[in-house]
Formats: C-alpha cells, sequence, structure tokens
C-alpha cells in the first residue's frame, strides 16, 4: 500500500491553470499491479490566483482490501512561484489492517519548518541520518504533483520532461529525476492524442533504510515512467499514466476521468474542434 502510494503522489505530475482563474480540477485513476485491479486514487486541486490546495487519496479494493486494510489521504497548500510550488502545508495519513500513521509538515519559503510524525518513525541502525541541508529548497509528495510546463512554445517539447523534483515527506529526503523518452499518440480510456513520454528514476538522500532490498531495488530500478498529456491554452500538462515497476511486480496508475469545475474550460488538446 505504501509503496503505491508514494508510486502516485510522487509520479503522478498535474499543472495548473492561469493565474487569476479560480478552479477546481478533478482527475480520478485506475490502479494496478501486474495487471489486476487494486482500486481508486482520487486528486482534487483547487487554485485560486497562485494559491493551490490539494487533496490526494488512494482506497484498494476487492481482495486487496481484504488482506491489507490499506488506505490513505493527503493534502497540501501553499503557493506558486513561477514554475515550483512553495509549499505552506502537507499533511497525510496512511492506514492497513495493523496499523496507522500520521505526518504533518510546515514550510516556508522552500524550507521545512517543523514536523510531526505519529507514531514516531522507529530508529534503525542502517537508517541514514536527514541532515539540515535536506530540509531546504523542497517540495512535499503532493506538491510535488504541480507540473506547469517550463518550457516555452510547444507544450510537447521534450524540456517539459527533463526536471529533477526534490522531495521530503517529513521523514525522508528523495529525488524523483525525469527525463525525456519519446513523444507518442495514445488511447486511453481517460484521454486519446499525443503524450510526452517521461521516465523516472528515484535517487534517495537520506530518511532511507540503506541495507533495505526494497531501497537497492527502487534505487536500481529503470522501469518507471509518466505519460503526461497537454491542456489548451493553460500552459501545463496532466498525467494520464504512471507505471512503476515494484519488488512484485508492474504498478499502473492510469486516468479513467477527470473534470475541471470554474474557471476557463481546460480541454485536452486532442479534442479540440
Amino acid at each position: 500500500m505504501r509503496l503505491i502510494a508514494s508510486a502516485f503522489m510522487t509520479l503522478a505530475l498535474v499543472g495548473i491553470g492561469t493565474p487569476g482563474e479560480a478552479q477546481t480540477l478533478k482527475v480520478e485513476y485506475d490502479v494496478s499491479l501486474i495487471g489486476l485491479p487494486l482500486g481508486k486514487a482520487d486528486l482534487s486541486s483547487s487554485f485560486d490566483g497562485s494559491k493551490y490546495k490539494m487533496q490526494a487519496a488512494v482506497k484498494l479494493s476487492g481482495l486487496a482490501r481484504m488482506l491489507t486494510g490499506g488506505k490513505g489521504v493527503a493534502t497540501a497548500s501553499g503557493t506558486i512561484a513561477g514554475s515550483q510550488p512553495q509549499p505552506a502545508s502537507f499533511a497525510v495519513t496512511s492506514r492497513s489492517s495493523s496499523d496507522q500513521r500520521t505526518v504533518r509538515m510546515g514550510l516556508t519559503g522552500g524550507n521545512v519548518a517543523a514536523v510531526d510524525i505519529d507514531p514516531p518513525i522507529d530508529e534503525k541502525p542502517d537508517r541514514v541520518p536527514v541532515k539540515d541541508g535536506d530540509k531546504k529548497g523542497v517540495v512535499d509528495p503532493v506538491s510535488a504533483l504541480l507540473m506547469p510546463a517550463v518550457a516555452s512554445g510547444n507544450l510537447m517539447s521534450s524540456a517539459n520532461c527533463n526536471r529533477t523534483l526534490p522531495v521530503f515527506d517529513g521523514a525522508a529526503r528523495f529525488d524523483v529525476v525525469l527525463s525525456y523518452a519519446e513523444t507518442k499518440d495514445v488511447e486511453l480510456p481517460g484521454y486519446s492524442g499525443p503524450v510526452l513520454v517521461c521516465n523516472a528514476r528515484y535517487v534517495p538522500i537520506s530518511g532511507h533504510r540503506s541495507l533495505r532490498p526494497s531501497t537497492k531495488f527502487m534505487q536500481d530500478n529503470r522501469d518507471m515512467s509518466v505519460w503526461l498529456a497537454p491542456v489548451e491554452g493553460q500552459r501545463l500538462l496532466f498525467p494520464v499514466r504512471v507505471a512503476v515497476r515494484t519488488m512484485i511486480g508492474m504498478s499502473v496508475v492510469e486516468a479513467s476521468s477527470w473534470s475541471v469545475d470554474g474557471g476557463a474550460k481546460v480541454v485536452p488538446t486532442s479534442l479540440r474542434p
């Protein structure tokens, strides 16, 4: 459950509308593992000028829910400064059949001001210490979903793939490094048209357990990608598919529906009249 939620929250990339237009973007994703449906992931993002508020939720269903009881809810708020979010608050609660943990974090100017984790993370000999410098110039996992276009001109420019997300989740600091792979046309239940395919890499920095097999697996993982679709007139891209190979098999988060309330109408480029 934690791995699937992390993959969704750190790799699913969502853009924002034109500054000054108040609107709410809602996207629903189907979550699967080795081709088997696991549940749903929902993302709601509200924007008012440069301010944003976001809520993400992952809920397993069927056999996965019976076995793990897994679900999670996260929120974040802050402002957009240029092409980067400046988060002010972040909170996440994850639950399973055996435990629950809540993380709350306050940030100022991209720097972590306070963190509360309940219950605290267990101390382990192989856990890499988090340094003060690791808490500066970062974004939380939910604010990291905000991805305005960085390239001028064509939204399908490969430059919109090439970026590094410096993420701190309250306990661990890591980078998600994105790089351009290809551009192609796709047909999915929630979208039909061109997408940028970005490769993704996980780079642990601190807070992780260095001797854990899963840490090494993800660090060496070359089978992670995100498909970004352009939105007309808004200078943004949003994810229609995120794929991450896990130690069990391929996990896929794929958009099944989306809607926009308020402000200018957002229409996928492929659906223009």
